[in-house]
């Protein structure tokens, strides 16, 4: 349990919100997804050591403790999970940066948690290429994936059955015309693009999808065998360098609202390249979204302290975590946790703010992720050696 003094420490750089609980996942602090489940967080790490999963007791959010870690191939990074149910879903990706090896196992692990503590694994759908980046899985049976195969140069909307989890299968795929080069595709865009899909927010019959430095594609997915292009928005001109835009990370979908938050990642150090944004866009005519506003910048001197500055993820809202949809809580990787009013959307107002230290005093702190749950706490992670942050307001 933290004390009064690092309390003060964690906290000196912060408003409305406080660090109430930290871990260092045992000394593998290179945290990225994290998700819930009855007194449990677990999270997926970005692959700097053979550590794959942590699940973390959460039951006293003050005194977060690891009980259990995975271990995961050497060459492969296993940084996202889904927890539905007794189900843990576990990706199996190259590293950033690794090269293309038909040896690594990449693909999808299928987790039980019949032992929530210590996960069983009871299958693995293996997928060639770079594997799996991210998947949504909130309602039986279908998961949402990033998948990959022969011919494409990275990941495509996948759409995989876990009616027998033990047994998953493919159900659908579907890709921008021009990424299946081993059937011949010829991109119509830039060559300094990488088009390929992030991963998808996911209601009723809609995919709203974040597509890598192509924008948002948005799919018809009534007919799961068949899912079929509703529109896509591109951010800037796809016959251009991704200069003005590109990285696009994530989609929150608020229905009810006729709204969809966009997020982009910032993909460079020190500032460099051009900025990222978080869009909110009105789709009351899904064939003709439109930007309202993006999400005003942290002020601060945050572009001239190192490491990433800008967006990377959105708390999700997904079944069983905090819902508001006037709200919205981002990791923004130097300059923190950022939490914003956006019941105006043309008009989003930043509400409160933390930055935790860097563990090593060195290096700018770089928040990766984060999920809130039914309670109103912020669990957020460092990609670095922070681990996972307990957050609540204050």
């Amino acid at each position: 349990m933290l004390t009064k003094d690092q309390l003060e420490h964690l906290n000196r750089e912060s408003s409305g919100l406080s660090v109430v609980g930290h871990s260092d996942l045992n000394g593998h602090g290179d945290a990225m997804h994290v998700n819930l489940r009855g007194g449990l967080a677990y999270v997926g790490h970005m692959g700097d050591t053979h550590i794959g999963t942590s699940v973390v007791d959460v039951s006293n959010p003050r005194d977060p403790r690891v009980v259990h870690q995975l271990s995961k191939p050497e060459g492969i990074r296993s940084h996202k999970v889904q927890v539905l149910d007794d189900i843990l879903l576990v990706n199996y990706e190259v590293l950033i940066g690794g090269a293309l090896d038909p040896a690594l196992p990449t693909g999808l692990k299928v987790f039980s948690l019949a032992d929530p503590i210590r996960p069983e694994e009871i299958a693995f759908m293996p997928m060639p290429g770079h594997g799996v980046h991210r998947m949504k899985f909130t309602t039986w049976p279908y998961a949402f994936m990033s998948g990959s195969d022969l011919g494409f140069d990275r990941q495509f909307f996948m759409v995989v059955d876990l009616s027998d989890p033990a047994h998953p299968k493919e159900v659908s795929r579907w890709w921008l015309p021009g990424m299946n080069r081993g059937m011949g595709e010829a991109p119509t865009w830039h060559a300094e693009r990488s088009v390929w899909h992030h991963h998808a927010s996911i209601v009723g019959d809609r995919a709203y999808c974040a597509w890598w430095d192509a924008g948002l594609v948005i799919l018809d997915i009534s007919d799961i065998d068949r899912p079929e292009l509703v529109t896509h928005m591109a951010f800037d001109d796809l016959q251009a360098p991704p200069r003005v835009s590109g990285a696009t990370h994530g989609v929150l979908a608020l229905p009810e609202r006729n709204l969809l938050v966009v997020c982009e990642e910032e993909i460079e150090n020190d500032a460099v390249g051009c900025k990222k944004y978080v869009h909110l866009i009105d789709i009351s005519d899904e064939l003709r979204p439109r930007r309202l506003s993006i999400l005003p910048e942290p002020i601060g001197d945050f572009a001239h302290r190192g490491g990433r500055y800008g967006p990377h993820n959105m708390h999700e809202m997904r079944p069983g975590t905090y819902q508001n949809s006037d709200e919205l809580f981002v990791t923004y990787f130097n300059a923190g946790v950022r939490v914003y009013d956006i019941s105006d959307p043309y008009s989003p107002q930043e509400t409160a703010y933390l930055v935790p230290p860097s563990p090593d005093g060195i290096r700018p702190i770089q928040m990766n992720d984060l999920i809130v749950g039914d309670d109103g706490l912020i669990y957020a992670t460092d990609r670095f050696s922070g681990g996972l942050y307990v957050i609540e307001r204050s």
